[in-house]
């Protein structure tokens, strides 16, 4: 399964990656960095949406997004 893997302490929380997320499964979360930002998060029940495109990871400012695509055999190998 693809995936997206935050560094919370590195998200600003200006939320350019939901805007490219063509899935959606991005979204603010009520938690805050050592910074005090509020982070991006992807719900548990929106994981398996993820269809690892990397739209996100490839406009965060802050290389504060690593997309973990899925390989043929189920194995997710990592995209930035």
């Amino acid at each position: 399964m693809s995936r997206v893997e935050i560094r919370e302490n590195r998200c600003k929380g200006c939320l350019l990656c939901t805007t490219v997320c063509p899935e959606e499964v991005l979204c603010l979360s009520d938690r805050m960095n050592s910074s005090g930002y509020k982070v991006v998060h992807v719900p548990e029940s929106l994981q398996e949406k993820c269809k690892g495109c990397s739209f996100c990871a490839e406009i965060c400012p802050d290389w504060a997004l690593t997309v973990f695509r899925d390989k043929k055999g189920g194995q997710a190998h990592e995209k930035k």
